[in-house]
């Protein structure tokens, strides 16, 4: 699997994520471990995964994925061989499903972070991201916090999740004034379909003007979430989310579904390969409940887009 910079951190990580939210909850272990040793076995090494993951579920906690993909490595003996992102701030406080979430103050992170490291059985996360806003807590106090992990040691590198392109220049700014850590990646909901302009989704998507701030800012990497929209690109275009339902996305549909077909790959696929040629190129978060779903979203970056095919997708509008 090609490897990329992340960032200016002389890091570089999987093109392809592998999210691991549903693991130990939708996916029992023994499903969850085959999905996790395939990925590595195609040598993808980024796993995404939160300390809230998934507390929705019924009987959940939100414990569950950090536990086993914890209890995975150790089992592998692979934790040198894997790049690790966890998230902190939206477990709900209160010990209830129905709480607020925990937020981004200092307290709050520090111990987030110390119960992150016990369940996933290691001294150091490579990449923490604030999971969402906390607009009740300083940018300074998050970021200053965030800090103190990075110096001593529990903590490499930093980013922020569900954030806007404006937020996530005040507070690099912050980091520069200061000499504290600074955020190389932002993680936003994003796919080939555009939502209906004025649709309330529940999380953030990346902005025009955020692909533009990557595009010019090495220093920041962008990853999507939700690329593939829950399989709605391997259904019929009439089964969309109500969200994208609406006449840019069926040209899009038809431009997409005919690249594909002309390439004999599934819409789904040349999706993430779009998202990975594009510019900014980005790293797409795959998800699976199979192994067979994982190669296939995997299969995806063999495909090589022409110039023109890159312009057509990237330029169909209704």
């Amino acid at each position: 699997m090609k490897q990329i910079a992340l960032g200016t951190t002389g890091e570089k990580v999987s093109a392809l994520c592998l999210g691991c939210m549903y693991f130990g909850t939708k996916v029992d272990e023994a499903m969850s471990s085959r999905i996790l040793d395939a990925y590595t076995e195609m040598n993808g090494s980024f796993l995404d995964t939160a300390n809230c993951y998934a507390f929705w579920i019924p009987g959940a906690t939100g414990d569950e994925s950090e536990t086993l993909v914890g209890r995975w490595m150790r089992e592998r003996d692979n934790r040198n061989r894997i790049f690790l992102a966890t998230k902190v701030g939206a477990r709900p406080s209160g010990g209830s499903a129905e709480g607020p979430p925990e937020g981004l103050s200092a307290r709050v992170i520090e111990s987030a972070v110390h119960e992150s490291l016990r369940r996933l059985g290691t001294d150091t996360i490579d990449l923490l991201y604030t999971h969402v806003p906390d607009r009740s807590t300083t940018l300074e106090e998050t970021i200053e916090a965030l800090d103190r992990l990075v110096r001593a040691g529990k903590v490499r590198f930093i980013g922020c999740s569900n954030e806007a392109a404006w937020r996530v220049e005040r507070a690099r700014g912050l980091s520069l004034s200061h000499g504290w850590a600074s955020f190389c990646c932002v993680q936003n909901r994003y796919t080939y379909l555009r939502p209906t302009q004025g649709a309330v989704l529940p999380q953030v998507c990346i902005s025009e003007e955020l692909l533009d701030y990557a595009a010019t800012t090495a220093s920041v990497t962008l990853l999507a979430y939700s690329p593939l929209l829950g399989g709605a690109y391997a259904r019929e275009e009439h089964a969309l989310p109500q969200e994208y339902a609406n006449s840019d996305s069926r040209v899009r549909w038809k431009t997409l579904s005919s690249a594909a077909q002309a390439r004999g790959v599934s819409r789904g696929s040349l999706v993430l390969a779009w998202l990975m040629s594009g510019v900014p190129p980005l790293i797409p978060l795959v998800a699976a409940s199979t192994v067979e779903q994982l190669r296939e979203n995997l299969d995806a970056g063999k495909i090589v887009l022409d110039a023109a095919c890159l312009r057509d997708l990237t330029e169909a509008a209704g």
